[in-house]
């Protein structure tokens, strides 16, 4: 078995080399799919690799992820099913009420009854 730091020296240049490949491979993507679609549906114009790039990171940005790290709705979701679970049915009517006032009754929001 090889020592910790071995192994990190070893896989420290992989993961760049990944990460760089993902780069690589997500801005050309973004290039190949705004070159072909936007111009022909649109009339704009093309971008370049550089520009795509950009959109990417622009897009990471403003929408968070792309799903490689855990995420914390799962998370959040999980929790809270916990939390209502653990609501005597006194409870989980206010709950339920105030689901309704603030989103109002049968909207999205609304929370149906069991």
């Amino acid at each position: 078995m090889r020592p910790r730091g071995k192994r990190l020296i070893l896989m420290a240049p992989l993961a760049i080399l990944g990460m760089a490949l993902f780069i690589a491979i997500g801005g050309g993507v973004v290039q190949y799919l705004w070159n072909w679609l936007l111009p022909a549906l649109f009339g704009w114009r093309e971008v370049s690799f550089w520009q795509a790039l950009g959109m990417l990171a622009l897009c990471r940005i403003l929408f968070g992820g792309f799903g490689f790290h855990g995420s914390n709705h799962s998370n959040f979701r999980r929790r809270m099913e916990e939390r209502y679970g653990r609501m005597s049915p006194e409870e989980r009517e206010r709950f339920r009420q105030r689901i309704r006032e603030r989103c109002g009754e049968g909207g999205a929001g609304a929370v149906e009854q069991p």
